[in-house]
């Protein structure tokens, strides 16, 4: 009630702007539980991102690390994308203000070009599921880590989008995905996608029929959520290649964070 009768009174002497420049920045965007605890493993030190710049690490983001980091290099499959449109091979990585980053093109399964043990850390969010061989991808994103270095990887949760039909991938088909060499021109799951996939959640998909001239066209737009994660099937992937799994977060995306034994 004081908060209340403290509004009136402000709005009755200083109007309804004044009102609102008060009560604007008290509001607060929720960040993960713990965020502050995870600072020090970011700030001043030098990374990659795997398919980003990503809403989730600015600072109205669940995960604000953009503002702490002392630089970051940006990883993207092609110099043309339906998230980005153009980007530049070496170029400037334009993810925060002016802080400094280069734009590499690689897959995410194949980082040509990035020495071993580059990065403090690496940061992914939305983009192992539109990979194929998301195993091959981590064993990649590991090796350009130093020892020691943090991995950050976010997926959408499939009971927030349009993959909450699907099932789970099983551990079991990713390590099948890998001893097979599976490539990204592979469509084993268009039938299942295309089956389940919840068009009234993805209105940017267009119609049935646009979405599956798309989906047919997968190697040139990555559009298609290849296998669909949980945090379980993460800690999986990451104690299969020795990193230790530090923390796991829940909601709309599944974070897990770990460090490279």
């Amino acid at each position: 009630m004081n908060i209340l009768l403290r509004a009136i009174t402000t709005y009755k002497k200083h109007g309804i702007k004044h009102l609102l420049k008060k009560a604007i920045p008290s509001v607060k965007s929720p960040k993960i539980e713990h965020f502050k605890s995870i600072i020090p493993l970011f700030k001043g030190k030098t990374g990659i991102e795997i398919g980003g710049p990503s809403g989730l690490f600015l600072d109205q983001g669940l995960c604000p690390l953009y503002k702490v980091i002392g630089r970051l290099d940006g990883c993207n499959f092609s110099t043309t994308t339906i998230w980005e449109g153009r980007i530049e091979n070496k170029g400037d990585y334009n993810f925060y203000k002016d802080k400094p980053g280069t734009q590499y093109i690689s897959e995410a399964s194949d980082l040509n070009g990035l020495s071993d043990e580059r990065y403090d850390f690496l940061l992914s969010s939305n983009c192992l599921e539109h990979v194929a061989n998301p195993l091959k991808a981590i064993a990649e994103w590991k090796r350009v880590l130093k020892k020691g270095g943090i991995m950050l990887v976010a997926v959408p949760a499939k009971e927030y989008c349009f993959d909450h039909k699907r099932a789970v991938t099983t551990f079991e088909h990713l390590l099948e995905d890998a001893a097979n060499g599976i490539g990204e021109d592979d469509l084993t799951h268009l039938d299942e996608i295309l089956e389940l996939h919840d068009l009234s959640m993805d209105k940017p998909a267009g119609s049935f029929e646009q979405f599956k001239a798309r989906s047919l066209d997968n190697i040139h737009n990555r559009a298609l959520h290849q296998h669909v994660f949980d945090t379980e099937l993460l800690k999986q992937i990451f104690d299969h290649h020795g990193i230790e799994t530090l923390r796991v977060w829940q909601g709309r995306n599944h974070i897990i964070l770990g460090r490279k034994k």
